[in-house]
């Protein structure tokens, strides 16, 4: 795989994942009693510690289908018998 390839993939799990990590642990400012603002809105985003959680599930992510890829775990006959695609 291409270094440009393998930054490119893992530029988009780690985009994918980032709006799988953002609602984690979120009160929202109706819930903690703030009048005067949109209720929906984060009490306390912590953007900083998401960021970091984000790349850590990312960098799993990536290095599992890394693996996969590199020792051809996965075959495209393999993927195409998964899905009923006849050889």
């Amino acid at each position: 795989m291409a270094t440009t390839t393998a930054v490119a993939i893992y530029f988009l799990i780690w985009w994918v994942v980032l709006f799988a990590v953002l609602p984690w642990g979120v009160r929202s400012q109706g819930e903690g009693g703030v009048a005067g603002t949109d209720p929906g809105a984060p009490l306390l985003p912590r953007i900083k510690i998401k960021l970091v959680w984000t790349t850590v599930v990312a960098t799993v992510i990536f290095a599992i289908c890394a693996v996969i890829y590199i020792y051809r775990l996965v075959t495209l006959d393999d993927l195409a018998a998964l899905m009923g695609v006849p050889r």
